[in-house]
């Protein structure tokens, strides 16, 4: 029988209300308790580092779910955390990038609807996420969410009320879970080796989001505060000239502090083509702007914050930007 830690982090799963809206209030053993079946598929013991919502969970806990696998990596056959969904993505991929080489299943689940609901989705969210961890052909790091087994770099909230809230964004989900066992599209042999963990991650990264008409002096202000931008631009990918080319000039500028400047694009799917239009091609006239082609945004802000807390050079940032991690680049 696996072994499996189960990390608690908060989230609508581990909710009541509060008289003033749901807040987490429900312990990791009381979590445990609502699925009681599990203990015929597997040996669990349970931590809870900290109780929140998904909206106040950032780098810093991130770093600290990366410790506490860490220093108990040797100890389990794999690790469930459950988590508030609103920003489940960003800790699915960030997991993905501080853990490499990861030969271990690391699943993160939750819910819409509170554990204590009779009509929740929390319980078969759990069946599903433990099922899969102790799954042999388990490792690396997913999403498990409505019966959908996702790569942790191509998990997406799509939807805010509905139980099929996650998707997985231009890449297949690894399997579906059916009668709790995994139904597999895509099986990965495991790593081989020792796992990488790491601890740093540069926070001063920003999502500048296009829109109609907006002002080429935005990014003169975000270069004096941050050294990654990442700009959401629209369709395939370009910036607006408005006949006075003031944001070519600004992104000039930018590049020549030294700046990383992600290019990506508003649409949910099929990602960025900067070459096929001419307000895309021009930006390359700016200097080296990297382009995260179809990632999420998700993995493209955390990869970034990864890569530039590490990378000595602007060679190197762009090197380990188009390096795939768990399939997050094509």
């Amino acid at each position: 029988m696996k072994k499996i830690l189960m990390i608690a982090t908060g989230g609508t799963i581990a909710s009541k209300n509060s008289g003033a809206g749901l807040a987490p209030a429900i312990s990791s053993k009381e979590l445990l308790a609502c699925v009681p079946e599990l203990k015929e598929k597997c040996e669990i013991e349970t931590l809870q580092p900290f109780n929140l919502d998904s909206t106040n969970l950032y780098a810093p806990h991130w770093l600290a779910l990366v410790r506490i696998i860490e220093e108990n990596y040797s100890g389990y056959d794999g690790f469930v955390i459950t988590h508030g969904t609103d920003t489940m993505a960003y800790t699915a991929a960030a997991l993905s990038y501080l853990i490499e080489n990861c030969n271990k299943p690391i699943v993160l689940t939750g819910s819409q609807k509170s554990a204590y609901l009779r009509d929740t989705d929390a319980r078969k969210n759990l069946y599903d996420a433990f099922s899969y961890c102790a799954d042999d052909g388990a490792h690396g790091v997913h999403v498990v969410f409505d019966g959908k087994v996702i790569l942790g770099t191509r998990a997406k909230k799509t939807r805010t009320q509905s139980f099929n809230a996650f998707s997985s964004v231009d890449f297949p989900e690894i399997a579906i879970m059916r009668d709790g066992e995994p139904l597999y599209y895509i099986r990965d042999a495991a790593p081989v080796g020792e796992p990488k963990f790491y601890h740093a991650l540069n926070e001063k990264v920003f999502v500048l989001k296009m829109i109609p008409g907006i002002r080429a002096e935005i990014l003169d202000y975000l270069g004096e505060y941050y050294d990654g931008i990442v700009i959401e631009s629209f369709g395939a990918g370009g910036l607006p000239n408005y006949e006075d080319d003031a944001f070519y000039t600004s992104m000039k500028r930018l590049l020549d502090k030294g700046k990383t400047v992600v290019l990506t694009t508003q649409v949910e799917r099929e990602g960025s083509t900067l070459d096929k239009y001419e307000v895309g091609r021009r930006i390359r006239e700016c200097g080296n702007v990297l382009e995260a082609r179809c990632m999420t945004l998700e993995a493209t802000v955390v990869k970034l914050m990864c890569i530039l807390s590490r990378a000595k050079s602007e060679r190197e940032v762009e090197e380990l930007f188009y390096r795939p991690v768990n399939r997050d680049i094509f």
